[in-house]
């Protein structure tokens, strides 16, 4: 029996995949027996880390939960079941899609009840960022959460810049006087 590579130039999406099931307690719900929303995104977390961890194998750390669409409710006795796994790795950050069902456990219905879109950066034991292997994107649906997740990256860098100016504008109408001496050093430079 061969051993799978430790740390392989790539791996595929179908070696990501994760899931998890939880029986919603009435300490996950709120007064009306409803799943609280910090609960589902603690698990949508887990699962994707869990997710993230299987292709990079090694730690990981949330870095964005970019995504999150609450569909419907989710009541106390249902089975939540979550499923993760990579769309895209960059050089050492990783997109993960988490898509959550509810299942009625008398009559076994399934309902969709969220999605989410989460980035998780690979570290070492001493924190610092490692490269992660490629990802093999075999099927259409694989290649087409591969493609958008680009697009999100894109999108979510443009909203960094965006707010990294927004921060340095308010910075110099609440202290022009920093503005003007940070502007100084800089032209002197």
């Amino acid at each position: 029996m061969s051993t799978p590579e430790i740390n392989p130039q790539a791996r595929s999406v179908a070696s990501t995949q994760s899931e998890m099931t939880e029986i919603i307690l009435p300490n996950d719900a709120n007064v009306l027996g409803n799943l609280l929303g910090g609960r589902l995104m603690h698990f949508i977390d887990l699962t994707g880390a869990l997710a993230a961890f299987r292709h990079a194998r090694t730690h990981v750390v949330t870095a964005a939960m970019d995504h999150i669409d609450f569909i419907r409710p989710v009541h106390v006795g249902d089975l939540l079941i979550l499923k993760s796994s990579v769309n895209r790795a960059f050089t050492t950050s990783i997109e993960v899609g988490v898509k959550v069902w509810v299942e009625h456990p008398l009559t076994g219905l399934m309902l969709h009840v969220a999605s989410a879109y989460l980035v998780f950066v690979a570290i070492d034991d001493h924190g610092q960022r490692v490269r992660v292997p490629q990802l093999i994107a075999e099927t259409a649906d694989e290649q087409r959460r591969y493609a958008d997740a680009l697009l999100r990256r894109q999108h979510r860098e443009t909203e960094v810049a965006r707010r990294r100016q927004e921060r340095m504008a308010t910075a110099s109408l609440e202290n022009p006087g920093a503005a003007a001496r940070r502007d100084s050093t800089i032209d002197s430079q």
